[in-house]
Order: structure tokens, then sequence, then C-alpha cells
């Protein structure tokens, strides 16, 4: 009697367990999802980040049945949502529309409070894109050479504006600093419209930054775009040279893509996987990547994994070969 008593506490303990995990993880793969799931990206309200995560989220809600909701969390070039989101509960409710930042800011500290590829659970790609430098339209500088003549004249009087230390738009412009031969100083914003606005009025020199919200304003006349930091012309500014085209060998690509906390089930980064990809070959979604000069590229997760450790080992390079001080 007492055997079988024993066997029956111990079965209703095994059960305990298994739903206590199962609430833990709040819910089962299987079922996987029940609630609304939340998406957070780490700059400020209408920049790149914040316009393809409401993109993307957008349409993975219709596929997943659930509502996905895209939250802001800014700051440190995108770091305080790396961070939020690498500490989260691993159940797929927590994502993350990292940025090629996210590779930068690997190269660029000496320690961040998060693993940049252990803590995280990569799901898929989203697309890649290039920068474009930028000054007001009223501006004496009307393109590279010119900008590169003026820095060499007066060194550490121009200023380049970024979404944050250590976000891609920083390093390119501190990457296009070494290349050129001259010295910048750096304003780092929280990301959004600010350093548009800034530049445009003449507070800020130059910018570095994704055509998402300089492109209307270089179409409006308001910001002048002396360059774009791809290997080649963009169709949607054919008119505006290229960085390599004065700078030889200058080049900068960024990224984004989906990634949850590491540890959160495989069947779940398969699920959502499949959804990015979907939302990424949706002709309406394609045509907006492609206003905002982008290039859609969707992943699986283990090609996520190895586009961020090779991004990461490029811009150590980087980093290493233009003596860019660590922070």
């Amino acid at each position: 009697m007492k055997v079988a008593r024993a066997a029956v506490f111990a079965s209703l303990f095994a059960s305990l367990a298994a739903a206590g995990a199962v609430f833990a993880q709040g819910t089962t793969p299987g079922a996987y999802p029940t609630r609304p799931i939340r998406m957070w990206q780490g700059f400020a309200a209408g920049g790149n980040g914040d316009i393809i995560a409401r993109l993307v989220a957008a349409k993975i809600s219709e596929g997943l049945g659930q509502n996905v909701v895209v939250e802001g969390r800014t700051g440190a070039g995108g770091n305080l949502a790396s961070e939020l989101v690498a500490k989260s509960l691993p159940d797929g409710y927590t994502l993350i529309l990292l940025t090629g930042g996210h590779a930068v800011s690997a190269a660029m500290y000496k320690k961040l409070p998060f693993e940049p590829v252990a803590e995280f659970s990569f799901v898929s790609l989203v697309n890649v894109f290039p920068f474009v430098i930028g000054t007001s339209a009223e501006g004496a500088v009307k393109s590279v050479r010119e900008m590169v003549e003026a820095a060499r004249r007066e060194p550490g009087r121009l200023s380049f504006s970024s979404v944050g230390v250590g976000s891609t738009q920083h390093l390119a412009g501190e990457l296009f600093a070494s290349m050129a031969k001259v010295q910048l100083v750096h304003v780092p914003y929280r990301g959004g419209g600010a350093p548009v606005q800034d530049v445009m009025t003449g507070r800020v020199d130059f910018l570095f930054d994704t055509l998402t919200p300089t492109l209307p304003q270089i179409r409006a006349g308001k910001l002048r775009a002396i360059a774009v930091t791809s290997r080649t012309r963009l169709a949607s500014l054919p008119d505006v040279p290229a960085v390599g085209e004065t700078v030889p060998g200058y080049e900068v690509m960024s990224w984004t893509g989906v990634a949850a906390p590491a540890k959160t089930p495989p069947e779940i980064v398969r699920r959502l996987s499949q959804e990015v990809a979907k939302a990424v070959a949706a002709p309406d979604v394609q045509k907006r990547l492609s206003e905002l000069g982008a290039e859609p590229r969707s992943s699986t997760p283990e090609d996520m994994r190895v586009h961020v450790e090779n991004e990461i080992a490029k811009w150590r390079r980087v980093v290493d070969e233009a003596k860019i001080e660590r922070q």
C-alpha cells in the first residue's frame, strides 16, 4: 500500500513539474501561439528599424493568427533592446528585429551586457541595404570630394550624425574618416528623424543613415545626397555616386533580421522562420522594402546565425585595421 501510494505521489509530482514547465514557457510548441507576441526594436519611432519591424510584424500576424505588437526600447545603438530580449523567457512570445548594429556593437564594445550570438535564437533575415551620406540642401558641399577637402582644411570641425554609439551608421562614418584620412566629429542620436532634421537645418554637417528617413527629404529637395555606401549606384538614386567612386574600396551594407532569446523551442523557431519567409516574399512587403532602398532577403535560422557570426568577424577586422578605439 505504501509503495502504491508513493508511486501515486511520484506520478503526481512529475505531472505537476511538467505542467509547471509548460506554464513557465507560456505554451507548448504545438499550440503556439495562443496569445499576442511582442517584437522589440531598439530605435526611435519613424526610423528604419521601427518601420521594418512594423512591416514584418503586421504580415506575420496574419500567418500566426495572433497580433505581433512592436515595441521600442531605444538607446545604446539598439543594445538596450537586445539585452532585454536576451534575458527574456524563451517561450516564443518575445522577439526582436536585430539590425547590422548588433554585429557592429559586438566589434565596437569591449564588453556587452549580453552575448551577441550565444544568447539568441536566430529566426530569419529580412533584408540587406546600404546607407546614404547626406548634407543640408543649402550647404556648400556637393560631393564626397568636396567633403574630404573641407574636412582636410579644418580637421575635427565637420560633424556627422548616427543613430547611436556602436551603430552601423557610427562605424560607417568612422570607416569613411579612416579611409579618407580625415577627422570628423561623431554626434550620436537615439534614431528616428532627429538626425535628419539636424542635418537639414545645419546643426550637424553630415549624416550616414538609411534611405528610410532620408529618401523623402532627398526627393523633397531638403536634403542633399552626396553618395551611397553600396558598391554601385542605386536604382532609386541613379544620379548619386557610390562612395567608392571617390574613396576606392569603401563599401558598407547593413541588414535586419528577426531573433528570439536563446533556448526558444526549435519547433517555434522553425514556425517563426517560415512565417518571416512568407512575409518577406509577399509582393506588398517586397515593394515596400524596395522603396526603402533595401533588398528583401529571408533565410533559415542556421543561415542567419552564420551571417551574424560573419558580420561580427568582418567588423572586428574593420575596427582593428582602421584603428578605431573600442568603447
